[in-house]
């Protein structure tokens, strides 16, 4: 029998007691020095740090204030609805340096293109188009990333997109973008080569599309003059109505432009979006650089509502149309109302024509 040294650790052998003062003082160092800086994100010139879009997830944004948007989106559900399981985001990814993580058939990438705009323009006949498409792969909710939910960091974003193979593209639409003063900032410093879409309607008819929807949840606002005149008698129109700032399309553009070069952006016709589906689909299927698939057999016209609807697919057993909350009647509005507005957009829109190189033959 051999003699114990004294102490609490005398029996204990040498090297595990070396591995374990190693560990410690491993730990006390990090404890010390803290975790590592994020990456640097690049931006345009000028770009203030601060301003770079957040990489890891913070603090949860406020709730949003704007009412219109709210309804806006319960318009869509029913809609989004037919896409929800399969764009439904998967567990979330890491580590957190991977971009894009390669898990399960394909990977997630952010959007190369994103349907920015407009509200009540024809965005979600556009995108459910799209994705009859087979290299076309989109978020079916809006996700307000880059209006709302900016906070939430481009992980969080990242990681609402479905799974694209090779050859595909990812895309969402969001119609509130192009109208969100910090949105074309943040979309650049997440890719300055994002592909931008914009569906553009008369502003008259846009309008008073945006009141009827609003009118249909609340039938106690204000009539459509009221709200568009701050004085009806000298026909001031009021600006700061959502309604009708929206409809300054060359406005909007203009901001953009200091980001996005035009080559960047595809204006497609909401009017002939409706009047000849296959024609404007052909144009953005070029402008994504895709083959031609989405074409004029995939159409049919539904006179109940007044606008296209894809025909029945393979294993489905209806067509498929847009919910009941598309088409529906306008209210009417008097002639000298719709007349004033008219000449009110007119040099907005001469001039949107002007920039675009585009004749949308509103005027």
């Amino acid at each position: 029998m051999g003699c114990s040294r004294g102490g609490p650790l005398g029996g204990l052998p040498r090297a595990p007691l070396a591995l374990a003062m190693l560990l410690l003082c491993t730990y006390f160092f990090y404890c010390l020095t803290g975790p590592c800086q994020p990456l640097r994100r690049s931006g345009p010139p000028g770009w203030p740090p601060q301003a770079r879009p957040p990489l890891f997830p913070q603090r949860p944004p406020e709730p949003p204030g704007q009412e219109e948007e709210e309804e806006e989106e319960e318009e869509e559900e029913e809609d989004e609805a037919a896409g929800a399981e399969e764009d439904a985001p998967d567990a979330p990814d890491a580590p957190a340096g991977a971009l894009p993580v390669a898990s399960g058939s394909g990977q997630k990438k952010f959007p190369q293109a994103i349907i920015v705009g407009v509200k009540k323009g024809g965005t979600r006949a556009l995108l459910e188009f799209l994705r009859v498409h087979p290299d076309v792969r989109a978020v079916g909710a809006e996700p307000h990333f880059f209006d709302r939910c900016y906070e939430k960091g481009l992980l969080w974003y990242r990681n609402l997109m479905p799974r694209t193979l090779e050859g595909q593209i990812t895309m969402e639409k969001t119609p509130s973008y192009f109208v969100t003063k910090e949105a074309p900032q943040r979309i650049y410093n997440m890719s300055r080569d994002t592909k931008l879409i914009v569906v553009v309607r008369n502003p008259v008819t846009r309008a008073i599309s945006d009141y009827t929807q609003t009118l249909s949840k609340n039938p106690t606002i204000p009539s459509f003059q009221n709200l568009a005149f701050k004085n009806l008698s000298m026909g001031l129109i009021d600006i700061t109505w959502s309604a009708v700032r929206i409809g300054l399309y060359v406005k909007h553009l203009d901001h953009w432009l200091r980001y996005f070069p035009l080559s960047k952006f595809l204006f497609v016709s909401g009017e002939r979006l409706v009047s000849d589906p296959a024609g404007e689909m052909g144009r953005v299927q070029d402008f994504l650089g895709l083959k031609r698939v989405v074409t004029d057999k995939h159409f049919y016209f539904n006179e109940t509502k007044g606008f296209p609807c894809l025909k029945k697919p393979e294993g489905s057993s209806r067509p498929r149309c847009l919910g009941k909350s598309k088409g529906r009647p306008h209210p009417k509005i008097d002639l000298q109302i719709v007349q004033r507005l008219q000449e009110f957009y007119r040099p907005f829109n001469l001039k949107f024509y002007q920039m675009t190189g585009q004749d949308f033959g509103w005027d």
